[in-house]
């Protein structure tokens, strides 16, 4: 029996089921032999997501809103020899089968569940590598990582130890989910993390109250065990005016090439294609690949251009020692970040993170793959020079439509240089234009798109007229 003077008296419960909408990269710090990064698996070899992936970015997006005393009061906190526990638990967050069930135990089979067996065998793997100035590889830019499909559902539970008066405080916490700029896992600024709440329960008791303390003690750890207690609610959503967003409509003029980075039978280089998750009535099954825009790919030419277009107002020019690409522009250090530079200690200084989120595109479109052959012609002799000769398998898509949809921090944008901002809206501009192509082999004709740019729903390019 709980003492009338207890001061936290309260428990404060809720539950989502979440939805992956683009890949989500949760990594276990170790390598394998297929990826630089794998993802983390639970005991069945399931992915999964640590209750501290999701009490992490929660802590940090409220301490870019909230004030810090109210963000240690409730996530807790240490500072030298004080400090505080969190009195807000989270849960893992446990992996959904085909008929919508939290899995959460040993299992005898995964591959005996037809959207599980998916997850048991090699899951997506992203390729990267970061380019430099002179259009080339960068050294050590080349890795790649392991992901987890898009459309993948995940189960959590939040429990706050609280007293009558922070019911509030709580709920501003359920709203954070709701952000639009809300990822988990890494990767983000590169496209990974987006999620969307599909199922949000709630429950308040108050353990002073005999019936609640029973319903209280009559509630399993276990995610995947029914409870009574739980209230359906409107999924929580915050009013969030910390991002612009930047969405281009655009369309194709007619190849274009995101290589996976291997061949097949018909082609040396291949389109890089990725399956999802499909939810229909409940069920889950895994679609066949579908057509996909990696994000990291824009990202890199968005980054060049930026920094072309800022050398250029502020009348920086190749021949100039002013002249910046790279980490050193500074536009593209605000905007997309720098892994910093190594120093004398042989630590990591100056290493910043971006300010841009980006988004996959990963969509079933009527496209069509096409194999193109390509050769090098000796001058001399009018033939084939040796080696020389090689097919790539790309896309046709004239005519479809795709939406990329950029967040900027507004707060890092207001308090920059204007140069920043207008030097990463000429790119955008450029890509509409069909003068900044996309993906590979550009300098083959692939890649041209054409369209329209918005900026928080207002057309900014082509102007109305």
């Amino acid at each position: 029996m709980l003492m009338e003077n207890a001061k936290y008296t309260y428990r404060l419960l809720s539950r989502f089921v979440i939805e992956a909408q683009t890949p989500i990269s949760v990594g276990k710090g170790e390598k394998s032999i297929l990826s630089d990064a794998i993802v983390a698996t639970d005991v069945n070899g399931l992915p999964y997501i640590p209750g501290t992936s999701i009490a992490g970015v929660l802590r940090h997006s409220m301490l870019k809103l909230e004030k810090e005393h109210d963000t240690k009061k409730i996530m807790g906190f240490q500072d030298g020899d004080s400090g505080m526990g969190s009195r807000l638990i989270v849960s893992e967050a446990k992996i959904m089968d085909s008929d919508g069930c939290v899995v959460d135990g040993l299992l005898t089979s995964a591959s005996q569940d037809c959207l599980l067996s998916h997850f048991t065998q090699e899951l997506p793997i992203r390729q990267h590598v970061r380019i430099n100035g002179m259009g080339t590889a960068d050294h050590t830019g080349k890795f790649d990582e392991q992901v987890v499909f898009s459309g993948t559902r995940f189960c959590f539970e939040m429990e706050m130890i609280a007293d009558s008066t922070e019911i509030e405080e709580f709920n501003s916490v359920l709203g954070h989910f709701g952000k639009k700029g809300f990822r988990i896992g890494s990767g983000s600024r590169k496209g990974f993390g987006k999620i969307k709440i599909v199922k949000f329960q709630t429950k308040q008791l108050d353990l002073s109250k005999k019936e609640d303390l029973d319903l209280y003690l009559s509630k399993s750890s276990k995610l995947s065990d029914d409870w009574s207690g739980w209230t359906e609610e409107k999924a929580p959503e915050r009013i969030d005016n910390e991002w612009v967003e930047y969405k281009l409509c655009i369309t194709p003029e007619d190849f274009f090439l995101f290589g996976s980075g291997f061949g097949d039978d018909d082609a040396d280089m291949t389109p890089v294609k990725e399956c999802k998750v499909i939810w229909s009535g409940g069920k889950g099954t895994m679609s066949d690949k579908y057509f996909l825009i990696p994000a990291s790919s824009v990202k890199g030419a968005l980054s060049h251009r930026t920094a072309f277009y800022w050398n250029k107002i502020n009348g920086f020019f190749s021949d100039s020692k002013q002249a910046k690409v790279g980490k050193d522009n500074p536009a593209v250090a605000l905007l997309f970040g720098s892994e910093g530079e190594i120093g004398s200690s042989n630590k990591q200084t100056k290493k910043r993170r971006g300010n841009l989120l980006f988004s996959d595109v990963i969509e079933k479109k009527p496209v069509v793959d096409k194999v193109l052959t390509h050769v090098a012609i000796d001058r001399f002799t009018g033939g084939a020079l040796n080696g020389a000769l090689f097919n790539e398998k790309t896309t046709f898509g004239k005519g479809q439509n795709f939406e990329l949809c950029i967040l900027a921090d507004k707060n890092a944008i207001n308090d920059s240089d204007e140069t920043i901002c207008a030097s990463f809206e000429e790119a955008l501009k450029d890509i509409c234009k069909g003068m900044l192509p996309l993906g590979g082999g550009v300098n083959r004709g692939n890649g041209v798109f054409s369209g329209a740019l918005y900026k928080d729903g207002i057309k900014i390019y082509p102007e109305n007229k």
